[in-house]
């Protein structure tokens, strides 16, 4: 099976390298993107199993993210990560397709187990 391919798009540079860092260790394919623009721009491009995005950003922020890329690809897992403990977010994100929220700061083991939970989704969905 080729490599799992995340994108993280969250404006604070050190949150996007630091889980590039520790994703690449478990054989993930990760890039990083401080812009939502840009990364939605990259989705044109590319297919991603799974988008991490940040919540508020400047510009294209988290919610317009999961809408674009559940709107261009229904099977693309996002998880949505946030330093916002809003119950109406996190209600609005699970409405338009979330796959998960996650509250930082976040254990990276949590995130972790997401990612597999998505992975196996995935797996299943397409037949594999």
């Amino acid at each position: 099976m080729n490599k799992t391919r995340i994108m993280i798009v969250d404006d604070e540079p050190i949150v996007g390298k630091r889980l590039k860092r520790l994703l690449e260790k478990d054989g993930y394919e990760v890039e990083i993107f401080t812009k939502g623009s840009v990364a939605l721009e990259e989705c044109d491009r590319k297919h991603f199993d799974i988008v991490i995005t940040d919540l508020k950003m400047g510009g294209v922020d988290g919610m317009k993210v999961l809408e674009t890329v559940r709107g261009k690809n229904p099977d693309t897992k996002v998880i949505i990560i946030t330093g916002f403990r809003k119950m109406e977010s996190s209600n609005e994100a699970f409405i338009k397709g979330a796959f998960d929220y996650l509250v930082k700061p976040f254990k990276i083991e949590d995130l972790k187990r997401i990612i597999k939970k998505a992975e196996s989704e995935l797996k299943n969905s397409s037949g594999q």
